[in-house]
C-alpha cells in the first residue's frame, strides 16, 4: 500500500551547492503555487510553517531555501528536519553540479563564495561539499544540474512538484555512457556492457537504442530478458519500500560504453515496465548524440 501522508500541504526544503540552481528552483516552486521563503535560518522553520498554517491554511504548500549563507544556523537544519515537528510531509531537495560548472557560474555572477574567506572560489566549494555531505546523503531528491539549462531544471521541478498526486512514486530512468562518467544523482546503476555492442554491427551503428532494430537486437540477446525480469522485479520491491518510508523519487541509471545503443534500449524498456506497474516514469538519455 502507498504511504499515507499528513493532510497538510507539502513542505519542500531546497538546499545544495552554491550556483547549482537554488534560486531557479525557488522561482519555479513559487510559480507552482508554493509559499516560498529564501535563505531561511533553519531554527525558524517550524515558526514559518506555523504562521503559514494560521494565515493561509493547512493546504498551502510551502518551500524554503536553506543553505550555508545561514552561517552557524545552517548546522541545525538536520536536527529540525529529524524532529518532524512541522506536521507536514517534507521533501528535501539537494541541488549539485560539478566544480568546474559551479566555478563558471559563480564567476559569471561576480560574487564570492560564502565559504571561501580569503582563499579561492574552489576552496569555498570544497568546504561547502564537506559541510553538506551528510545532508546530501539524506536528501529525498538529488538533482545534478551540471548539464541542465534553466528550462530543463524548471521542467524537472514542475514534473516533481506540479502534480497533487502525493502517493505516486516518480521514477527517472536515465541512460548514460560510462566513458562520460556515472550520473551522480543515481540511486541505482545498471551496467549493460555484458551484452554485445550494436556499434560493431554495420547496419546498426548509425542508429540508436530508440530505433526498433537496435532495441530488438539488444533485448533479444542471451541474458537480456532474464536481466530485465529480475531487475525490474527488484526495482518494484524497492519502490514499494520507498513509498512506505515516505520517499517519492527514485533515479535509475543504465549505462553502456557510449550511451547510444544498449543503455538507451534498456532504459526505454525498464521505463515502459515500471510505467505499466503504475509508477510515474520519465526516461531520459543523457549522452545520446554526444558522440
Amino acid at each position: 500500500m502507498p504511504a499515507r501522508y499528513d493532510a497538510r500541504g507539502e513542505l519542500v526544503v531546497v538546499t545544495g551547492m552554491t550556483g547549482a540552481g537554488r534560486s531557479t528552483v525557488a522561482k519555479e516552486l513559487e510559480d507552482l503555487g508554493y509559499y516560498v521563503v529564501d535563505n531561511l535560518p533553519p531554527t525558524l522553520l517550524r515558526d514559518v510553517v506555523r504562521l503559514v498554517d494560521e494565515s493561509r491554511g493547512l493546504d498551502q504548500p510551502i518551500a524554503v531555501v536553506v543553505d550555508v549563507r545561514s552561517g552557524s544556523f545552517f548546522a541545525s537544519l538536520q536536527a529540525n528536519l529529524a524532529q518532524g515537528a512541522t506536521g507536514r510531509h517534507t521533501t528535501l531537495v539537494f541541488l549539485e553540479a560539478g566544480d568546474d560548472v559551479l566555478v563558471r557560474r559563480q564567476e559569471a555572477a561576480r560574487r564570492p563564495h560564502p565559504l571561501q574567506g580569503t582563499g579561492r572560489l574552489l576552496d569555498g566549494l570544497h568546504r561547502e561539499r564537506e559541510v553538506l555531505a551528510d545532508l546530501r546523503s539524506e536528501a529525498d531528491l538529488v538533482i545534478d544540474t551540471t548539464d541542465l539549462n534553466v528550462h530543463q531544471l524548471t521542467d524537472r521541478i514542475a514534473e516533481a512538484f506540479g502534480s497533487p498526486d502525493a502517493t505516486r512514486l516518480k521514477v527517472t530512468v536515465i541512460s548514460f555512457g560510462f566513458k562520460y562518467g556515472i550520473p551522480v544523482d543515481a540511486d541505482f546503476v545498471a551496467d549493460m556492457r555484458f551484452l554485445p555492442n550494436p556499434y560493431w554491427v554495420p547496419d546498426l551503428r548509425a542508429l540508436t537504442g530508440r530505433d526498433a532494430e537496435v532495441s530488438a537486437y539488444v533485448l533479444g540477446q542471451e541474458g537480456a530478458p532474464e536481466f530485465l525480469d529480475s531487475y525490474v522485479r527488484l526495482l518494484e520491491g524497492v519502490a514499494e519500500g520507498y513509498l512506505r518510508q515516505g520517499k517519492r523519487f527514485m533515479t535509475i541509471a543504465v549505462g553502456c560504453t557510449g550511451g547510444k545503443h544498449r543503455s538507451v534500449a534498456t532504459t526505454e524498456e525498464i521505463a515502459r515496465r515500471l510505467a505499466d506497474a503504475g509508477h510515474h516514469v520519465r526516461p531520459t538519455h543523457r549522452d545520446l548524440g554526444r558522440e
